[in-house]
């Protein structure tokens, strides 16, 4: 298990004290040297079960993030040659192509399009919570470093390039989920799809990325809890279950949460961003992430049919009552997903109102 080792939380510490210094760094050193410090921690959590398939993604992750940092060091010298500084907030030094070096870089690191390619893999190959935290909290440097390059910059290209991207982003994380029979890397594919609508929705307010960020990492902290504990590794391991327990029905819940299926929570962050960016003229792309969207709750919505339909017979509607100490969690985060997004979307009616 991964808490009985005594080296995880140290090297835990290490990766959040990494993220913390990029996130609270003027300087492009040391948020390239708080970056290095978070894979540093990152790495060893990676390979902690010594399997072949952990060893495999542990390397993918180590070439992929180094050159993401080099990529990111190139461009910080670009942009900032003629400044001799290394501060990161400095006047006339905006506009160039070190800022899109800078962008790119940020981007590998997070695997939104055109660099997406490494993350289903890695995902794959590593436990549920080495996937949870790539899938959550190795996201939250880069992202308000995106931040930064906004406040740097809003130069037409700069927003062309974020438009591409989260459309792009979207648009993989339906399509490459069409295919997949892995349930790690269905959710690489769906975190793509979620980048992409966080990186949307950077460009027209700060909080309304925090808050979809912040919906994101609840609804995937109680799905891959459920999915640790239930112990399911392909989806049609998940298809052939003889008894559709109550953890099996709470992950479906999770899934179809993060598909965008009203009135799950999932769906409420989906809806706020679409209100933020109506009115504005980046209309054209928010057909692609609502494209992406769709297909995502496509395969989700057709999964949980064929599972529910196929084990909902008279001997096994049992199976579906709270029973258990792995329910006392688990129903308390289905009432949280559930009412939780019927609240909220009554509160935003009431206030458009």
């Amino acid at each position: 298990m991964f808490s009985v080792l005594p080296f995880s939380y140290m090297f835990m510490m290490v990766m959040v004290m990494g993220t913390l210094l990029s996130v609270s760094s003027f300087h492009w050193l040391s948020i390239w040297a708080g970056l290095e410090i978070n894979l540093i921690g990152f790495l060893p959590l990676l390979v902690y079960q010594k399997s072949t398939s952990e060893s495999e993604s542990a390397v993918k992750y180590f070439i992929v993030q180094a050159l993401g940092s080099s990529m990111l060091m190139f461009g910080s010298l670009m942009s900032f040659n003629m400044s001799f500084t290394w501060d990161l907030y400095v006047n006339g030094m905006s506009h160039s192509v070190g800022l899109l070096i800078i962008l790119s870089g940020l981007c590998m690191k997070l695997g939104l399009f055109p660099f997406h390619y490494w993350l289903p893999s890695v995902m794959a190959g590593l436990p549920w919570i080495t996937c949870l935290l790539l899938a959550t909290w190795q996201k939250f440097a880069p992202l308000f470093l995106f931040l930064c390059l906004l406040e740097l910059s809003e130069s037409y290209i700069l927003i062309l390039s974020l438009c591409i991207i989260s459309a792009g982003s979207s648009l993989v994380g339906g399509i490459g989920g069409m295919n997949q029979t892995q349930i790690r890397a269905l959710l690489a594919y769906s975190s793509i799809g979620h980048l992409g609508w966080m990186t949307f929705a950077l460009l027209h307010s700060e909080w309304s990325m925090k808050f979809y960020l912040l919906i994101y990492v609840l609804v995937s902290v109680f799905m891959f809890v459920s999915l640790w504990g239930a112990d399911m590794s392909t989806m049609k391991d998940i298809s052939s279950l003889k008894n559709f327990s109550f953890v099996q029905m709470s992950v479906m819940l999770f899934l179809l949460s993060l598909g965008g299926l009203p009135p799950l929570l999932g769906f409420v962050s989906k809806w706020l961003v679409i209100l933020v960016s109506s009115g504005n003229a980046l209309l054209f792309v928010l057909f692609f992430l609502i494209l992406g969207s769709l297909m995502s709750l496509f395969y989700y919505l057709s999964l949980f049919f064929s599972i529910f339909l196929s084990n909902l017979k008279e001997g096994e509607i049992s199976s579906l009552m709270f029973k258990g100490k792995e329910s006392s969690f688990l129903s308390l985060a289905v009432l949280f997903n559930m009412a939780g997004g019927i609240m909220i979307a009554f509160s935003n009616l009431f206030y458009m109102l």
